[in-house]
């Protein structure tokens, strides 16, 4: 962690890597519906995004290092994150057929599952919650939790 997170409190330190996964959704889904590259959209969200005032509400500051190495190895890895989601989503729901907003969770969820300084128990919650905040009255949170729990397994087994 950067030395400028140093003096933070533990639980604000939980609420900028909260805010980086979920400002780290908004990105992916941003650059796969425009085609805009990753370092483009980061230093739009850094510069326009983090703890900026939308609509006369505050938003969060996120933690950056957290937010660009989702988004990094989001991309770096997209393909096998992409096949892992596709082995845990029903034969008849490919990825391709998902809702881009969950397309793009699963992607920086599968990244997280790389750090292994994370627990998968840690990211799946975490993620859970970023699909509460986008489907607060779906189905999308169970659905998340069981398609993650899977990812989870996958590339972490050890750890459940």
């Amino acid at each position: 962690m950067s030395g400028v997170h140093s003096n933070l409190s533990g639980n604000q330190r939980r609420k900028m890597r909260s805010a980086a996964r979920l400002y780290a959704v908004q990105a992916l889904f941003q650059m796969e519906h425009s085609s805009q590259s990753l370092d483009f959209v980061r230093i739009e969200f850094l510069n326009y995004r983090f703890g900026e005032t939308y609509d006369g509400e505050q938003m969060e500051d996120g933690d950056i290092d957290h937010f660009t190495r989702i988004l990094e190895d989001s991309v770096n890895y997209q393909a096998k994150i992409d096949q892992q989601t596709d082995r845990a989503l029903v034969a008849k729901w490919p990825l391709g057929r998902i809702d881009p907003t969950l397309r793009a969770l699963f992607r920086a969820a599968g990244a997280e599952f790389r750090d292994t300084s994370i627990p998968p128990k840690v990211v799946i919650k975490e993620y859970v919650d970023v699909a509460a905040a986008f489907f607060p009255d779906g189905k999308e949170p169970s659905f998340v939790n069981a398609v993650l729990d899977h990812m989870g397994r996958e590339e972490r087994a050890s750890e459940f």
